[in-house]
């Protein structure tokens, strides 16, 4: 599978594959939690616990990842701001449906363009708080993020998706299709130019392994624990957990599909997620897909993790190139929990991350 493939095919490499991934959250979210999605023309709010949100995108705005709403009795904490400041500001438009509060907080899951680029447009009182590593990328310490490999392997392509949409408008006489593609283009060209107004906004709290938080509730105060893990993802994951609710928002450190490993440490990963299986939770709100009930989808993917490890690390010791590697690498012994895998081969990107870092410990 090339690159090209990878990225159509990961959990976050195009608006239709997002939207149909939020349909799939909007109905399993639901399955023993409160009743009364709240949809608005950008996005769902499904309750998973009472005041708890899960937010996904209708497909209106491409916001690439989800979002967690928590309202407390004076004031809302928002997890992470999508992809862009035009969806930052869909998002704040959308929580006003819910509720007339002021956002207090703002949590980043990590650095990550699609999860982080919305951080611009909220509001200048807003706490915003993340891992340190989220706070160096976001800052420029450490680089650009506008320039990394990462957001340009997600944003080059949007401007020959447009023109590829118009050449199919162009030619299709089927009006359901003719009014698909419009909305298409009309929202990728908003997208794209929104993309271009990023100016990427570091958190001003940061939390080095575990933060809690008390949210005034009525009769209480409700428990918001912020913890990092440990390297997985990003060098800077955290995760939001609420004990009492037996929840937890994991970002990207743990979704139902295999996540997009370009900028991990595949080598820490499982153990960060062995980690995330201590906390006494029974629900996963992931960064993408389906909410997730129990642990088992933990094991699933550390079990991936641990063999695409070892066994790239076999064939980078063959003298394979990287791209090689990523042809030849054969994980369909893992087909039954991720279908992708029912032919030989892995995103060239992650194969590449785990060279990087096999070149480190051999240093």
């Amino acid at each position: 599978m090339t690159t090209k493939n990878w990225i159509r095919g990961s959990l976050f490499g195009t608006s239709a594959a997002v939207s149909l991934l939020a349909l799939i959250s909007i109905s399993t979210a639901q399955d023993g939690s409160p009743t009364g999605a709240i949809t608005t023309r950008t996005h769902t709010f499904t309750p998973i616990r009472d005041d708890i949100y899960h937010v996904v995108g209708t497909g209106t705005v491409n916001v690439m990842s989800h979002a967690m709403l928590i309202e407390g009795e004076h004031d809302l904490l928002v997890v992470d701001s999508h992809v862009t400041p035009n969806a930052g500001m869909a998002l704040l438009d959308a929580i006003k449906s819910v509720s007339d509060k002021p956002v207090r907080y703002l949590v980043n899951t990590h650095y990550h363009f699609d999860h982080a680029h919305g951080n611009q447009v909220f509001p200048q009182d807003v706490e915003i708080i993340g891992h340190p590593y989220t706070r160096q990328k976001l800052s420029g310490e450490l680089g650009n993020v506008l320039e990394e490999s990462t957001f340009l392997s997600f944003t080059e392509s949007v401007p020959d998706q447009i023109e590829n949409m118009r050449a199919e408008l162009a030619q299709t006489s089927d009006p359901a299709r003719t009014e698909e593609l419009r909305a298409r283009i009309s929202m990728q060209q908003a997208h794209y130019e929104s993309s271009q107004e990023i100016v990427p906004t570091p958190p001003n709290i940061t939390v080095d392994d575990k933060m809690t938080i008390y949210q005034t509730v009525d009769g209480g105060g409700r428990e918001i624990q912020i913890v990092h893990l440990g390297r997985g993802h990003t060098g800077g994951d955290v995760v939001v957990f609420l004990p009492d609710e037996r929840l937890v928002y994991t970002g990207d450190l743990m979704v139902p599909g295999i996540p997009y490993m370009g900028d991990a440490y595949l080598n820490e990963w499982p153990d960060a997620l062995e980690r995330l299986k201590t906390l006494d939770f029974d629900t996963i709100l992931p960064g993408h897909g389906p909410v997730v009930q129990g642990k088992d989808r933990i094991d699933d993917l550390q079990a991936y993790m641990r063999d695409l490890w070892q066994r790239t690390a076999e064939l980078k010791a063959q003298g394979l190139s990287f791209e090689e590697a990523a042809t030849a690498i054969d994980l369909t012994g893992h087909s039954n929990n991720y279908a992708q895998l029912r032919e030989p081969g892995a995103d060239p990107r992650a194969i590449r991350r785990i060279y990087q870092l096999l070149d480190e410990q051999a240093e």
